[in-house]
This record gives C-alpha cells, sequence and structure tokens, in this order.
C-alpha cells in the first residue's frame, strides 16, 4: 500500500455530506461471508475461461514454430492456397495505423485492445475479424483486419508486438499493459499479451475502445461493402451471479449520495495527485460543471486500508438488484458481488429506483466513495464509474 495514496484528500467546498441527497438512510452492511484468503483460493481453482468455439479452434490449432513434428512444421500446398486465398478474399480491408494529436491525462503506458469478429464478409462470404489498439486517450489508433484462418495468439501477438515496437520507437515509451472486456477472448489475448512482456487486464473500463467501436460502426463498418446488417453478435457479456463480499472489502454503513460534477473533479484530482487512493475515467468535457452525479458513499474506521485492498479490484459499475435489495459491485470483465443489502420498505426501494434513474441520466457515469464517517471532509478512495454495455458486434 503506497504511503502517498494511504494520507487523505482534502476537500474544499464540494463535501459528500452536504450533497447527500440520501442523507436520512445509513444501513449497516454486508452480511458475512469468506475472507479474502479464501475467495482467491477459491477464484483460482474454480474460475472458467469461455472461448467462442471458432476462436478455440483455432487457438489449438499448433502453429509450425509450436510443434516438433515434420508433418506439422510445414504448411501443406491446400493450407498455403487457403491462406493466399483468405488473403486475397480481405485485400479490400486494410490496415491503418493514425496519430490523433490528442493530448494524454492518463498514462500512455495503458492501452486497449480489440480483438473480434466485425458484421462484415469477405469475398469469401466468411465473417471478417478485426483488431483495434488505442490508449486511454486515444492520442493514437491502430486498426487492422484478419481473415478469419488467422486467429490465434501467435499472429495477435506478431501484430501486436508491431505496434508496440512502433509506438516505443515513435515516443520513446511503450505499454506495460493491456485492458480488454472480452472474456470469450481471455485465451488469446492473454497469451499474446505475455509473449510481447505485457500484462493482460481484464476489464470493462475500456470506455475509450467501446466509444471507438460506435463510432466505427457508423462510420466505417455500415459503409463498406461486405456489412451483413443481418450478422448475430458473436460475443456479448455475460455476467456472472454476484458473490459474498470478502471479509477485507467491508465496510460499515453506507449511503447513496450525489455530487454536483465539479465536486467530482475535485476528487479526481485527489487521486490524479496520488492522496487518495481510486480510479479514474474520462469525462465528457461538454458536461456541465453542476450536472448531479450519483455515488455511494461507504464509512468506516479503516477507511485507508479498505481503500487499499479495493484499489486491487478492477472497479467497473455499481447497480441496484431490486429484487434482492442489494446493491451489486461489479468488477473485471464479468465478475459481481453482493456489496451491501438495503431493507424492503417501499422508501428504501424507491430511493434505490431514483438513484438508478438520475445515474441513467448522466448516461451511466457515477463513483464509490471511502470515507471515515459523513461528517469527514477527507475521502481516502474515490472511483469515477460507468455502467456500459459492451459492444454487440
Amino acid at each position: 500500500m503506497a504511503s502517498a495514496a494511504a494520507s487523505s484528500s482534502s476537500r474544499t467546498k464540494h463535501s459528500l455530506r452536504r450533497h447527500d441527497f440520501y442523507s436520512h438512510h445509513r444501513e449497516k452492511l454486508f452480511s458475512s461471508s469468506s475472507s479474502l484468503r479464501r475467495h482467491h483460493s477459491n477464484n483460482a481453482s474454480s474460475s472458467s475461461i469461455v472461448v467462442s468455439s471458432s476462436a478455440r479452434e483455432q487457438e489449438q490449432q499448433p502453429s509450425s514454430s509450436e510443434s516438433s513434428s515434420s508433418e506439422n512444421s510445414v504448411l501443406t500446398r491446400t493450407a498455403e492456397e487457403a491462406i493466399r486465398n483468405a488473403a486475397t478474399a480481405t485485400a479490400s480491408y486494410r490496415t491503418t495505423t493514425t496519430t490523433t494529436n490528442k493530448s494524454s491525462s492518463v498514462s500512455s503506458q495503458s492501452w486497449q485492445i480489440d480483438f473480434c469478429s466485425r458484421p462484415l464478409k469477405d469475398d469469401r462470404g466468411k465473417k471478417v475479424w478485426e483488431l483495434l489498439i488505442t490508449d486511454e486517450d486515444r492520442t493514437f489508433e491502430h486498426a487492422e483486419f484478419f481473415p478469419n484462418n488467422r486467429i490465434n495468439s501467435v499472429e495477435l501477438s506478431k501484430a501486436l508486438q508491431k505496434v508496440v515496437s512502433k509506438r516505443t520507437e515513435e515516443t520513446g515509451e511503450g505499454p506495460r499493459r493491456v485492458k480488454f472486456f472480452r472474456s470469450q477472448m481471455m485465451t488469446i489475448i492473454t497469451r499474446a499479451c505475455k509473449e510481447c512482456e505485457l500484462e493482460p487486464l481484464p476489464s470493462r473500463r475500456c470506455q475509450t475502445m467501446l466509444n471507438w467501436l460506435e463510432e466505427r460502426m457508423e462510420t466505417v463498418y455500415k459503409k463498406h461493402p461486405g456489412y451483413d446488417a443481418n450478422s448475430a453478435p458473436l460475443m456479448t457479456f455475460d455476467a456472472q451471479a454476484p458473490k459474498p463480499l470478502p471479509d477485507a472489502l467491508r465496510g460499515e454503513s453506507w449511503a447513496f449520495v450525489a455530487l454536483p460534477l465539479v465536486g467530482v473533479k475535485e476528487e479526481m484530482e485527489s487521486v490524479a495527485r496520488g492522496k487518495a487512493f481510486g480510479d479514474l475515467l474520462n469525462i465528457d468535457p461538454d458536461l456541465p460543471d453542476d450536472t448531479l452525479i450519483p455515488g455511494v458513499v461507504v464509512y468506516t474506521a479503516r477507511a485507508a486500508a479498505l481503500s487499499g485492498w479495493t484499489k486491487g479490484l478492477e472497479l467497473s459499475a455499481i447497480t441496484v438488484d431490486l429484487e434482492s435489495s442489494s446493491i451489486v459491485l461489479e468488477t473485471g470483465v464479468n465478475e459481481s458481488w453482493n456489496y451491501a443489502f438495503f431493507r424492503r420498505t417501499k422508501e428504501l426501494r424507491e430511493e434505490a429506483r431514483e438513484w438508478e434513474g438520475v445515474k441513467r441520466q448522466t448516461k451511466g457515469l457515477h463513483f464509490l466513495a471511502i470515507q471515515t464517517d459523513a461528517d469527514s471532509e477527507t475521502t481516502d478512495g474515490f472511483w469515477v464509474l460507468q455502467d456500459v454495455k459492451g459492444a454487440q458486434f
């Protein structure tokens, strides 16, 4: 736990307590659950990786460099011809790498990647795959199409290494970690990243990539002659059922709260300066400073320690489950936790419903804050979150 982050951040005008529009609601939270150590042990033994059938078949095919037998070390004429045909069929799909000249507020050492089929078909009527790579602020963009017989970690690592080498040569700095949001591609992307000596990070905090995909749907895919409007999405988000929260991540009480955007920005500055634990997202610069941003604040005497443990998770969003009267914390690409519970009263259910309504008005933007108590003027942890759905293509 870094000492700089362990110190609390100072707040000037915008106190969470002052802007707590549900200040009358204080619930003791968190039912008993397994310890963090037990959770990690269970996760390691029971976690499963799901890969689409086509991707799994491609991944299991040994490459010439991976096989020691002479039978597999040389491509047959039939295979060579298939590769040539696939390359010809996708010739109209260009590879592009552009520099956007955007300034970067987040470290360029964190990249985002997407490797998946698109609603496009080549000249053979086969689905076309695409590799997209960018950084948190889209200071550069790399787009490369792949025929469906080149979907494996070897091909991906080659393409990724080329981009890394080029960016390192141009800027003097390469990435350290690569985020991706498709759990179904975890095996291929993880292997490719490790081959390039990069840290793979499964995460739904890929708003930059998701926004870019939405743009490309309108500006690239729909305008291409190979666009297939009836193409079914190959991969979507598959969230797991919420699990009990580990002991180390428990607080003592909590509340639904809200801050004007200007207050959120103050908290973000404290995180950026290392005065508090947390994680940030790029917020729409056109969003007015008086926009009310909903959040959840957790109170605990061990706020610094709890913030440190929470930092170890890749937080993505907080949602309300009215059926179980619970607050659900979503992490990674498909994990979720029963973060808190509230009484099944009409008043509290209405408050929870209203909180979700405010979140929808901000296009999913919200936050998690951790502090010692409701009267505290300092915050030990602050996470900017956004509830977004994965690309459906």
